[in-house]
């Protein structure tokens, strides 16, 4: 105990320290590399007996895990869409640390008050109906889980049955998807509706789009009492959007849960050049989204939203005396997978707040803009050949000699930018994502001049 009461003291002391490090960090991400080649590995250090204290421990950081961290906030790093951490959601973050609330239960803080409110302006945000009700999740594949988990106990109840309290056996489900995510697919092994049972959807042409003619018909021809769609605001590579309002209606008239992905395509709707891809969105039965993308604050932070509170509710509500709570406002652990967890709306409240929809609509403009940018200067080179023009943020291309992954571990060791392999209509290639407040144009040359350099070598 009395270590503890020395580290608590010694915090106080380092706390300028720590700060001035933080700060001396976030400067160097221009110039520090943006990924480190491999996975780097902490130097042997066998568990003390007797602990070194927060100072010792304060030092070891800096000499043995300092230098392996990539520069993931950075402007040119370009994998995963993947945020920049905005100032205002940094400060949150920490004071989450801070005040360690825990937001499974009502009653005896505020943090809860706060997760709501932060819902209802992300749908003020996206311009969604303000009654849908759900939860922060740590990403978008516990979203997904929970659009699974609502859909599957949906598809019990047509069928006499309460999957969440009896489970599956006996129940019929199809799931039917056109490009489904990968985190998409993992839910469904996860939740026993199987990665491979999932009715294939054929796409438009050139395009990862749905062809809602054929989805009909596959509908019209499924025996399984049980419909789930699994649609896309926002495909992966293409960026391309399903046609949500015909979706919409034809899983009405078969009595489909419809499930929308727009871990990153829903924050088009702030655009309005790209608003109306997303039309009809307002009628699906839940809806993904990742706040640690377009949002930019930090890991981790999903939004899982629902028409239907009562079915989140019986999915996911358990009950023990300890639990009991007599509150007006909603318990979230009866709202998602945890039943206790991070104060992780408290970033979202600082972010929105300190920004506003302009702010945010400026950043996805903004990206936008440099992809175009690069894809402009991908189809005039000719080392590289571009393979679909981008509607959104996300470019894809390969070289026109060579292969592209060897490029692409060039690309990446030399630091300067980073990016993740891609493919599109069966060519391998590369693929760059924009999602990050830090990027600039000049980032943007900065990235055409590595290109050219890697072709040229």
């Amino acid at each position: 105990m009395d270590a503890l009461l020395q580290d608590q003291q010694a915090l106080f002391a380092l706390q300028e320290d720590i700060m001035a490090w933080s700060a001396s960090w976030l400067r160097q991400l221009d110039a520090r590399p943006v990924a480190h080649p491999g996975d780097p590995l902490p130097p042997p250090r066998p568990l003390p007996t007797t602990g070194l204290g927060l100072p010792a421990v304060w030092q070891a950081f800096k000499q043995d895990l300092a230098p392996g961290f990539n520069a993931a906030p950075g402007p040119r790093y370009l994998g995963f869409v993947t945020g920049g951490v905005t100032p205002a959601s940094l400060a949150g973050d920490w004071l989450t640390a801070v005040l360690d609330q825990n937001v499974a239960s009502t009653g005896n803080s505020i943090a809860t008050g706060v997760e709501l409110q932060v819902l209802d302006w992300l749908c003020q945000l996206l311009d969604l109906p303000s009654s849908l009700a759900g939860s922060l999740t740590t990403g978008a594949t516990a979203a997904n889980l929970l659009g699974m988990v609502c859909a599957r106990q949906h598809a019990g109840w047509r069928q006499g049955r309460d999957v969440a309290r009896d489970g599956l056996g006996g129940v019929a489900i199809e799931v039917f998807s056109a490009t489904p995510h990968a985190s998409s697919l993992k839910v469904l092994g996860l939740v026993g509706l199987g990665r491979e049972q999932v009715v294939a959807v054929p796409c438009l042409p050139d395009s990862e789009a749905m062809d809602v003619a054929a989805l009909g018909s596959l509908l019209a021809g499924s025996s399984a009492p049980g419909k789930i769609v699994i649609a896309s605001a926002g495909t992966v590579t293409g960026t391309d959007f399903d046609d949500l309002a015909a979706i919409a209606a034809l899983c009405r008239a078969h009595h489909a849960w419809l499930h929308v992905d727009g871990a990153f395509g829903l924050f088009s709707r702030l655009d309005p050049s790209r608003r109306e891809w997303t039309a009809g969105i307002e009628q699906a039965d839940s809806i993904t989204c990742d706040a640690h993308k377009w949002l930019n604050v930090p890991y981790d932070c999903g939004i899982f939203l629902t028409r239907h509170a009562e079915v989140l509710q019986q999915c996911c509500s358990v009950s023990a005396p300890y639990l009991d709570q007599d509150d007006a406002l909603p318990a979230l652990m009866d709202r998602g997978i945890e039943q206790s967890r991070r104060f992780r709306a408290l970033p979202l409240w600082f972010n929105l707040l300190a920004y506003g929809r302009g702010g945010v609509r400026q950043w996805v403009e903004a990206n936008c803009d440099q992809a175009a940018r690069l894809a402009a200067w991908l189809e005039a080179s000719a080392d590289f050949e571009l393979l679909k023009t981008p509607k959104l943020n996300v470019v894809v291309f390969r070289p026109v000699r060579g292969e592209a992954q060897a490029l692409l571990q060039q690309l990446n060791a030399g630091g300067e930018v980073f990016m993740t392999p891609g493919q599109w209509r069966g060519k391998a290639g590369i693929r760059a994502a924009f999602s990050n407040w830090r990027t600039t144009d000049a980032d943007v040359e900065r990235v055409c001049r590595a290109l050219a350099r890697v072709a040229g070598a």
